[in-house]
């Protein structure tokens, strides 16, 4: 993973979210403020402003510039999480110009758990966790194994797939849905289905490399 192929995934990213923006809006309306996709969309347009400042960095930099645009242009709860998340994927790629796919998957597991920590909360609980930390964990294991690609993105998408899908029987405790208590209980937690629409997105693009 270089600053080129970053590029290419944000990109992917922002056309696959605007693909599905009336389905996480609908998402959002039914327990959420109604502003996430807003606030994704936000964040995607400011990164791809991005593009020709990532195109000279070297993979952690890139990482890093990432997570400062997101904390100073999304609002909501996301801004702070997403910043963290590329943040902290920065940090553990230190001095990388390059990652490998080990390098990778140690680098979003701790982006990951820097979402867990400052999100305080955990899997269950009906939020973008409940797809992040079963995919972090798979792919970090697949990764260390050395599965190829091909099967590492498909695994990952149905990881992803079955952890958004599995938010719409948990009652919601974090977030604007926790004041809905058990009404909560029958939809898809938006920020979980955002996660698994950028990571089938991320997927699709290296397994065609």
């Amino acid at each position: 993973m270089d600053s080129a192929r970053i590029i290419d995934c944000i990109a992917a990213v922002q056309a696959a979210l605007l693909a599905r923006e009336s389905e996480i809006e609908s998402l959002d309306r039914a327990i959420g403020d109604g502003d996430h996709f807003l606030n994704v969309k936000r964040g995607c347009e400011a990164l791809m402003t991005l593009a020709p400042e990532l195109a000279s960095l070297a993979a952690d930099a890139a990482f890093n510039r990432i997570g400062t645009k997101l904390m100073t242009t999304v609002g909501g709860a996301s801004g702070p999480l997403l910043a963290s998340f590329f943040l902290a994927m920065g940090r553990t790629l230190g001095g990388q110009t390059q990652a490998n796919g080990v390098q990778f998957a140690q680098a979003f597991t701790a982006g990951v758990e820097s979402i867990r920590l400052r999100g305080k909360a955990e899997v269950g609980e009906k939020t973008m966790l409940d797809v992040l930390i079963p995919v972090a964990r798979l792919l970090l294991r697949l990764s260390e194994d050395g599965a190829p690609v091909e099967q590492i993105c498909v695994r990952v998408k149905d990881e992803a797939e079955r952890g958004m899908l599995a938010t719409r029987d948990m009652v919601a405790t974090k977030g604007r849905a926790y004041f809905l208590g058990e009404r909560s209980i029958g939809h898809i937690d938006p920020g979980s289905k955002t996660c698994q629409v950028a990571i089938d997105a991320v997927c699709d693009l290296v397994s065609r490399a």
